[in-house]
């Protein structure tokens, strides 16, 4: 397994090491629970340094985007950041990301399982003059994320974060470290994610003074767990659980990102023909009215009868309560509708509603 620059960090704050993405990464410190509520409520900074960086330029870098992705890039001017997806022809996602405008290139951000597979796939599609670089083990990155971030942030920077639009970039000094600064995230909170030079010596500077400046935040580290029950919540969707290459974007609820009118692009005439048919089914976030917790592949059900799978699920730790979501049947998927979790074997109700589940992120 891969590990990050932070690392030995990690592991000095007992932190639980798990694989992910091919990564030993942290999926808790002191607990889910109390990670969570600290992001919600405080600061919290999460190690995600295993995401992908691809960079690309060249006279055809827009034209070639235009075709992979299903958003429209020609929308992006410099310093903006577009979320977005990358799919096959038959419609299949192969990732979500994000691409940022840098001016003379572009920066894509995937996900750290899926590196190896999207630059392969990437480097099939090249047309043109355009160059595709894989830059994943340049980067450091930290998300810092919570109703304080912006309070922790300005102490330690001379730039103004509080003029940066959501969905925008720029670049500057932090900690006496040049990084880009990136107003996103995968919370629902107040957030920014640093991107900076891979290396030991940088990012233990960047973590330390981090935590030094956000003790009076009550400042967290925050593991993968509470990263996805916080993202959860506000029904965003995870690569292997709610989407990948079996599912379309549209019916993945993501069709506000899918620009047909743009012109052609991978998967478009799929999807074309999918909504002028109706699209079989969608998926839906739900809430349950027992506190059993619907795992990814359990099935869903509407009168006795199988109506489609959990993608994910969990304890709402916002909310006190279990939610999830998961792809039914089209006639099933309104706000409001009866619909049941299998678990081991017993029918739990619960109910379809509309996502986000929470809605007070800062």
């Amino acid at each position: 397994m891969k590990r990050t620059p932070f690392y030995e960090l990690h592991a000095a704050l007992g932190a639980k090491l798990v694989e992910f993405g091919g990564f030993e990464m942290p999926v808790q410190y002191t607990g889910i629970m109390d990670e969570h509520l600290a992001v919600r409520n405080n600061v919290g900074v999460f190690d995600v340094s295993h995401m992908g960086e691809f960079i690309v330029r060249g006279k055809d870098a827009l034209a070639y985007l235009q075709k992979v992705t299903v958003n429209d890039v020609a929308k992006l001017s410099e310093g903006r950041i577009q979320y977005s997806a990358m799919c096959y022809e038959n419609g299949g996602i192969v990732d979500d990301l994000l691409v940022y405008h840098r001016g003379d290139s572009y920066l894509l951000v995937v996900n750290a399982s899926n590196i190896g597979k999207d630059f392969t796939w990437l480097q099939s599609q090249l047309e043109g003059e355009v160059e595709l670089t894989d830059r994943s083990d340049s980067f450091s990155l930290l998300a810092v994320q919570g109703p304080k971030s912006l309070a922790l942030l300005r102490k330690l920077t001379a730039v103004d974060l509080s003029a940066l639009e959501y969905y925008h970039f720029t670049t500057g000094t932090l900690a006496g470290v040049e990084m880009l600064l990136s107003r996103t995230g995968y919370t629902g909170e107040l957030g920014f994610e640093l991107y900076f030079d891979s290396d030991l010596e940088t990012g233990r500077r960047v973590w330390q003074a981090l935590f030094d400046a956000g003790k009076e935040f009550g400042i967290k580290p925050i593991g993968l767990g509470a990263r996805d029950t916080l993202r959860l919540e506000m029904g965003f969707c995870l690569y292997g659980n709610d989407i990948d290459q079996t599912t379309h974007p549209l019916e993945a609820g993501l069709g506000w990102i899918t620009k047909l009118n743009k012109g052609n692009f991978n998967g478009r005439s799929v999807m074309l023909k999918e909504r002028e048919a109706g699209l079989k089914r969608n998926l839906v976030g739900f809430t349950l009215s027992e506190k059993a917790i619907a795992r990814h592949g359990y099935e869903l059900a509407a009168n006795g009868t199988s109506i489609g799978l959990v993608t994910s699920g969990t304890f709402s730790p916002s909310l006190e309560r279990a939610i999830g979501m998961g792809y039914v049947a089209a006639e099933h998927s309104r706000a409001g509708s009866e619909i049941a979790v299998v678990i081991r074997g017993k029918s739990v109700p619960a109910t379809v509603v509309k996502i986000p589940f929470y809605q007070k992120g800062s």
